[in-house]
């Protein structure tokens, strides 16, 4: 099998709902409610900055709401951690410019956060993560109550499962059609085969035709790198049981985490190409500026020496009229 490499940042996921008409549609889905203006939403997702070998996938704010979205194909019991990093960074952005010190009370939206899974281990159709199943307590305090919490909601989005949240979210649904696809074909041929088969289908079927229409060489390449990752971290896991190298439930997770901070550390070096990339732009772009303010610098100096040729002649007219009087 080819070894892909990952060169952007983005995800098939995250690259459908950053368009504002479909995360309005997936928060409506997710909320029960029924906003239709996508210009409301402010997306305050942490673009080109990774925390602790760690993106955030998408985050907006909407009526006094800050939702703090993930996609994860693999169950990452550190999610509420993450969230916090993630809500920590976009509070200081969102009230960098507000006197924390002041005896004014600064407001700041209600987070809420969700986790939309769809990898190949069974998971419920809903559950939840918890920061508190983090800490460790003091014995004979096991029951005293932390006085943080943080709740993630999570959602099985693999095909079949939540109908509800599918049948108000269409988008959601064809992701989920397609992710199917792709893994049914793999059983049986390539896995390069397997994803051009699935686009063309869906594109033929009207799933996600827009979008693969318009996207279709990135989404193939990002595909191919979801899958390969997740079954990099499948056959971690199963080779890790075949030698023997798994002793109990807790070397197992411990490979596992392994196996997704090797993922993780490719994509930061795939954001650092990014970010180098956009330097480089960004240098051309300051340069091409300074030869354009060069060039209008010329033209004033030219429209100066014009002006004074012009008065030296005036001024030799009049010295001549002088003369002949």
């Amino acid at each position: 099998m080819a070894e892909i490499q990952k060169n952007y940042k983005d995800t098939v996921f995250r690259m459908i709902f950053r368009e504002k008409d479909k995360l309005l549609t997936l928060y409506n889905a997710v909320n029960g409610t029924h906003y239709n203006e996508p210009e409301e939403l402010e997306i305050t997702t942490l673009e080109n900055a990774v925390y602790m070998n760690m993106k955030n996938d998408i985050s907006f704010v909407l009526d006094f709401s800050l939702n703090l979205y993930e996609h994860q194909s693999t169950v990452n019991p550190n999610m509420p951690l993450r969230d916090l990093f993630y809500l920590s960074k976009t509070l200081q952005n969102l009230t960098k410019d507000e006197d924390l010190h002041s005896s004014r009370q600064i407001y700041i939206p209600m987070p809420q956060f969700a986790l939309f899974y769809n990898g190949v281990d069974k998971q419920p159709e809903q559950w939840e993560l918890k920061l508190s199943d983090a800490y460790k307590k003091p014995a004979g305090r096991e029951e005293v109550p932390s006085m943080l919490e943080l709740t993630v909601k999570a959602y099985n989005v693999n095909y079949g499962k939540n109908k509800k949240l599918m049948e108000a979210c269409r988008t959601l649904e064809e992701y989920a059609i397609y992710v199917s696809k792709i893994r049914k074909y793999a059983k049986i041929m390539p896995i390069e085969e397997a994803v051009e088969r699935a686009v063309t289908e869906c594109i033929n079927e009207g799933i996600l035709s827009d979008f693969l229409r318009k996207n279709r060489a990135e989404a193939i390449e990002m595909s191919l790198y979801e899958y390969n990752e997740e079954l990099h971290i499948k056959n971690e896991r199963r080779i890790a049981f075949e030698e023997g190298e798994v002793k109990g439930e807790e070397k197992q997770r411990k490979r596992a985490e392994k196996a997704e901070k090797e993922a993780k550390e490719q994509r930061q070096r795939a954001e650092q190409q990014t970010q180098i990339a956009e330097q480089q732009t960004q240098r051309a772009e300051k340069a091409e500026k300074g030869e354009e303010e060069q060039r209008q610098r010329a033209e004033q100096q030219t429209q100066r020496a014009e002006r004074a040729e012009e008065e030296i002649k005036r001024l030799r007219e009049e010295i001549f009229q002088l003369k002949s009087r």
